[in-house]
């Protein structure tokens, strides 16, 4: 990394049905970009797809003259669906992921019953991110981390001083991420948050969802040095023996994310779609029994 760590602009785009937040995240001496987590628009009870929230950014792309050079997930999502391939369609760019993708692949692609001709190589994505991996967004030196835990695929990007942790850390005063996913794993969470408390303090952190606890107002943005002083799971008094035992407690009461079931299906494809069958149409499963 260069001496002097560049600062770029961040923009937060909230989809309010899944809770989550994207960014466009701009180097700040040029006009290339990147998109981290993008929301495809899904109505379970009907089975539509629309684009309202990837439109949003698409038109900030363009008001803003942009240059899209990556679409990252940060994990295979669970409660959203991606826009990722409708966002490439539009603005270009390359989907990246981390490179575990293809533990989660092998691990889903059974749970669905997927036929030979899914491809559990990750392939489905133009890029796979190695743990520690340099990367430009424009002049801008960015990081991969891998910080496994939530699930095995998850990565940390770190852009300039812009830090996007996925699932893994919440707002100080909601904690951390459930480990209790097929992969997951409450120890490895903790070390892998470690990693996170370890860059410099004034290090911005964006979050992948909010959920207000006690009723505050929706929050997007914290910092390394907040995370470390007051994170409820992790902060510095909190030893990982404790931090196990309370993660998992804790899960042991958490209800599967309402749109768990079509987001692996999408998500560990890229956000693309199944094959299209003989009557014209898309078809998504529901394995009966699989998450008790």
């Amino acid at each position: 990394m260069t001496n002097t760590i560049a600062k770029p602009n961040v923009a937060a785009f909230f989809d309010k049905d899944s809770n989550t937040f994207s960014y466009v995240v701009k180097d700040p001496d040029s006009s290339n970009c990147a998109i981290i987590d993008s929301v495809l628009d899904f109505d379970y009870a009907s089975g539509s797809t629309s684009y309202k929230g990837a439109d949003e950014i698409v038109d900030y792309v363009a008001a803003h003259k942009l240059n899209v050079e990556w679409l990252i997930e940060t994990h295979v999502h669970a409660d959203h669906l991606s826009a990722a391939p409708y966002l490439q369609e539009k603005l270009g760019g390359q989907i990246g992921i981390g490179k575990h993708i293809t533990t989660v692949q092998d691990t889903f692609a059974a749970v669905f019953h997927e036929g030979a001709d899914f491809k559990h190589d990750g392939s489905q994505f133009d890029h796979l991110f190695s743990d520690g991996e340099v990367y430009q967004v424009g002049s801008m030196q960015c990081v991969a981390m891998h910080t496994p835990g939530h699930t095995p695929a998850c990565f940390t990007h770190i852009l300039g001083d812009a830090v996007f942790v996925g699932d893994t850390l919440f707002m100080p005063d909601a904690g951390t991420a459930r480990a209790d996913f097929p992969g997951g794993d409450a120890g490895t969470l903790f070390d892998s948050i470690q990693k996170i408390l370890a860059l410099p303090e004034n290090y911005r952190i964006f979050m992948c969802h909010d959920y207000c606890p006690n009723g505050r107002e929706l929050e997007f943005q914290t910092t390394v040095k907040a995370q470390r002083e007051g994170n409820i799971h992790v902060k510095s008094d909190i030893s990982k023996s404790v931090f196990v035992d309370l993660r998992e407690t804790r899960d042991k009461t958490l209800s599967m994310p309402r749109l768990i079931l079509p987001s692996l299906q999408i998500n560990m494809r890229a956000g693309h779609m199944p094959k299209v069958e003989e009557n014209g149409l898309v078809y998504l499963k529901i394995p009966l029994n699989a998450f008790k």
